[in-house]
Formats: structure tokens, sequence, C-alpha cells
């Protein structure tokens, strides 16, 4: 989303979470979500949080009477409920739901772009496939367990139009069960981390896209940080009661259907899936003495977000293939899966070794495959490859990757030199005769040495400042390279080391070329980047080279 708001393709928003008084605590919680019916009854009739709706809207919206709104309302009596309620106060609204007959629900969004009234409330309703881009105000009268849905009903005013300025929303905050996760769709809005929105909430998020903003009344910042820091789900026994409660479900299902996250599952390698089934009593095939060794490193490879991977990893889970037997490609990500499983080796002395005792236990190599299933299907950008000689090389420009796959990939890591044995941020390439950069941005002086905290930041989105080690001068064989071109200078970059898995991974920018240079030991260089970074990307990595 946050590409195509950098990219004029969608409307601004302007996002307002407010405090509505409604205690939802003692609703009962049931498969991931609050109980309708008892929600419902809370709403309905609900005159007190009926008028602070009214209030806020026209606090936030300068003429109620030229806006098209949608209201998402929990149930058709809370929608005719509050259709009667704003037409009793002057603002013309209808109550539609998918019961109302073809005709009616046609006729009344007639009106509502005709302004003949200026909302309608939905029950189950216009979540997809509505054709209204006038839409300019979206009201979220109902908890949404849901970050697809969040996002489907805020697209419905996203559509971008010559009078439309901005998407108002509102979104009203009561006091939630542990269980609910503000979270879900606070991190489908800006794309942040947990960790990050603690952050961005907490400083009023200011790096949004160009005319967004997201605002929160005092009463909604301190509920939503509460539930951020205090959800159930962070227990691993709830989750081991709920996972017994569905039954016998794969992870992708018990992802969607419990609408717990998989960095909650995996806990920095200290946790699993397949732990996870054994604690809930579910029949898991047994493993061998190497298999816990194995489950720590899932978390290895929930970063994978490009297909080539994704579905390279996949074959070579399920394929016998000799490893001398794949083309140059495919022995790659055979190095690329071989070393995010074991970074040190592990002991083997072919790569057939370590491939086949990952395809032999069974949990391991199922888990594996749904860890990067799930990553790989939330995927929403663009992956690109690389050309000329460097094409058999299966790296794509703005996927993400651990540093171990990064240089299996560049022919730098083999079972001689293990990936653990690069400690610096650069690496080169003699078979390829690429020079790799390593880039994180935030540097902590409990992770960097005051001789390594080299200032690398973005100038633009195709302008990178980027210093090199301090032994390095011009004059060195390493200087000349990066100054004259004779080297493909590849630039991988995070925000900062760790990550909601543990170790971040690096966003691949591609290959750059040199622009000017001052200075030596360390030499500051400007490089231009052949492919823009993302939008979301780049607006997180200036506010962390800042």
């Amino acid at each position: 989303m946050w590409d195509a708001l950098g990219k004029d393709l969608l409307c601004p928003f302007h996002y307002f979470a407010v405090a509505d008084g409604t205690d939802l605590r003692r609703i009962s919680w049931s498969r991931g979500r609050y109980d309708e019916g008892e929600l419902s009854h809370v709403y309905t009739g609900n005159r007190a949080r009926a008028t602070i709706v009214l209030r806020q809207l026209r606090e936030k919206v300068i003429d109620p009477g030229a806006m098209r709104a949608l209201g998402f309302c929990v149930s058709v009596a809370h929608a005719r409920f509050m259709a009667e309620t704003f037409v009793a106060a002057g603002i013309p609204a209808l109550a539609v739901s998918g019961d109302t007959p073809a005709m009616d629900r046609q006729r009344a969004l007639e009106d509502l772009k005709s302004r003949r009234v200026n909302i309608l409330f939905a029950a189950d309703l216009f979540n997809e496939g509505l054709d209204l881009p006038d839409v300019d105000t979206v009201l979220f009268l109902r908890p949404t367990e849901s970050a697809t849905v969040f996002l489907q009903q805020l697209g419905r005013g996203l559509r971008r139009t010559p009078d439309k300025a901005v998407l108002t929303v509102l979104d009203f905050v009561g006091h939630h069960r542990q269980e609910f996760r503000f979270d879900k769709k606070l991190r489908a809005l800006t794309g942040e981390t947990r960790r990050g929105l603690e952050r961005e909430i907490e400083r009023g998020f200011p790096f949004l896209p160009s005319g967004c903003q997201i605002v929160m009344d005092r009463q909604a910042q301190a509920l939503i940080l509460q539930n951020l820091r205090t959800q159930v789900a962070n227990s691993w026994k709830a989750m081991a009661a709920e996972l017994r409660s569905y039954g016998d479900l794969d992870l992708p299902t018990f992802v969607r259907e419990s609408g717990t996250e998989l960095p909650d599952i995996l806990r920095r390698g200290q946790k699993s899936w397949t732990q996870l089934r054994r604690d809930a009593g579910l029949p898991t095939p047994d493993g061998t003495p190497r298999e816990a060794e194995l489950l720590k490193r899932i978390r290895a490879f929930a970063h994978v977000d490009d297909e080539g991977r994704a579905s390279g990893y996949r074959r070579l889970l399920t394929s016998h293939v000799q490893y001398a037997d794949l083309p140059p490609a495919e022995q790659r990500l055979a190095r690329m899966l071989f070393f995010s499983a074991f970074p040190n080796a592990g002991g083997f002395t072919s790569y057939n070794a370590g491939l086949s005792a990952i395809r032999t236990e069974q949990a391991v190599a199922a888990e594996l495959g749904a860890v990067v299933d799930i990553v790989f299907d939330e995927t929403r950008h663009d992956a690109l490859p690389l050309a000329g000689h460097l094409a058999d090389v299966p790296l794509r420009v703005h996927a993400s990757y651990q540093r171990e796959e990064i240089l299996a990939a560049l022919d730098y890591a083999s079972l001689q030199r293990k990936p653990t044995s690069m400690m610096q941020g650069v690496a080169y390439s003699e078979p390829l005769n690429v020079d790799a950069f390593f880039v994180t941005l935030k540097k902590s002086e409990a992770d960097y040495s005051p001789t390594t905290m080299y200032r690398d930041y973005p100038i633009s989105p195709t302008l990178f400042h980027w210093e090199s080690q301090n032994a390095t001068s011009i004059a060195s064989p390493t200087g000349q390279r990066y100054l004259t071109g004779t080297s493909t200078v590849l630039l991988f970059c995070r925000i900062e080391s760790k990550g909601e898995y543990d170790t971040a991974p690096y966003v691949f920018l591609g290959p750059t070329t040199y622009v000017s240079h001052i200075g030596e030991r360390p030499i500051a260089i400007t490089w231009k980047l052949r492919h823009a970074m993302p939008t979301e990307f780049f607006t997180g990595a200036t506010l962390a080279g800042s």
C-alpha cells in the first residue's frame, strides 16, 4: 500500500483512532474473534457511543452533508440503529446488508453517489468488489480482527478521484480483551513490525507517505499501547490450548483461523510449530537427535519473499536429485538452503549429506516448507532478476536475504569457507568479481565499535552514501575496484540488526555504480542504484539514517 501511495495510485488517508468508552472485555472470544451476537448487543441502542461517533464525525469532516461515507457495523440491527441515529441528527443515511435485495442495494449506492444520502451503514457487505470511487469517509464501528478485511474495507475509500483530496477514516476504540490484536491492522496500515509500532505510536507516526496521517487521541493511544504490550497471543500455553481446540490443522490454516502470527510461533528460534503441535497433543513425526538444531533454524527462512527462491526451496526439500546434477542456479539455491540450515556447515563434508539430513527430518521439512509458503504468500512487492554475468545468481532485487544466503549465492561461502567466517561488512567474490556491501543503518554502540560506526544512509531513492572500512585507501586494490568500477558492487541494507525473528534480513537494493567520493581511510562514496528503493524501505531508511 505504501508503494501505491508513493506512486500516487491511491488517495492519501487521514486515520483517526478515537476512544469510544465501550468495554468489550467480557464479550466471549472463540476461534480468533469476538462473539458477534454479544457485540451487536453492546453496540445496538448504545446512544452514548452513537453520540461520540456523531461528534467525532462533525469534528473531523468539514461538511457531513457533502460527504460520501461507509460505516462498517457488526450486524443488521446495529446498521439500522446507526442509520436511524444519523437521520435523526439530520444526516441522511441508510442501512444495507447481505439481506437487502439487490435492487435496493443498487439504489442505495446511487443515492450515496448523488448525495441523496451521505452514509451507508453496512453489515457483512462492501468488504470487496464495490466500485464506488467517490467514497471519501470510512467509519469502523466494530472491531476488525482480520487485517485482510480491514484493508478491504479501507480500500473502499482509497480510490483516487479528481475531487477527492483525502480519505477520512474514523476507527472507534474500546477496552478490548487481551486476545484482540490491534497490531494486525496497524501493521497492515503502516508496514511496521510490532516493535516498530510501539515506537511509531509514541512518536505520532512522523514518517508516513505524503499526505497521510495517523492520529490517536490520548485514551486510544494508551489502550492500543497497552494491548500491544500484553497480548495473550504471546502465551505459549494459550496457543497450544487454542490449537488443541481446533484439532489437527496445518500451520497456514492455524495462522489464518486463530489470528496468531508467525513470530509468536517461531519465538526467535527457541520454539517451533512442531513443538506447538506436540504441546497440543497432536500427532507429529518423530525426529533424530539433529531435529532440535534444525528447528531452531526455521526462523532463518521466515523472510523468503521471491518466487524463485520459494519454489526452489520447495523443490529441494522434496527432490532427491544429486547436488552435482543440478544446473548452476539450482546449485546456488541448494547452497543457500544448506547454509541457512547449517551456518557453520554442520560438520558435513558434502552438500548432498546436509540436504539429505534436512529431508530426513519429516517434521522439520514440513514446517520449513509451510513457513516459506506463508511468508511468500504475504509478499506484496516485485523482485527483479539480475542480468548479464550474474543472470544465474538467484538473488532478486528488493527481496530479503540473510547473510548466509547472500554469501552462498555469490560463490563466496563454501564447505571450506563458511559464512560464519565473514565478520566484516564487505565481502569480495573472486569467482564473480562482485563486491557485496552489508549495511545496517541503525548502529548501536553495543554491536559496533567506534571504528566501525560508519556513516551509511540514503540520499534519495536512487543515491546512497556509504563509507568503506577504515583501512581502505584509494590506492589499495580494494579502493581501486570501488572507484574504477572494475567489479560489480551489490548493496544489501537493513534498518537494524534485530528483527521479529531475531537476526533481521538484508533487503537487496541491487547493483550500483560509482558517482563520487571524498577522503580515504575510510573512503566516503556516493553510489547510484540501478533500481530505486521501494518507497516503504526508503522512508524507514531515511528515518534510521537521520
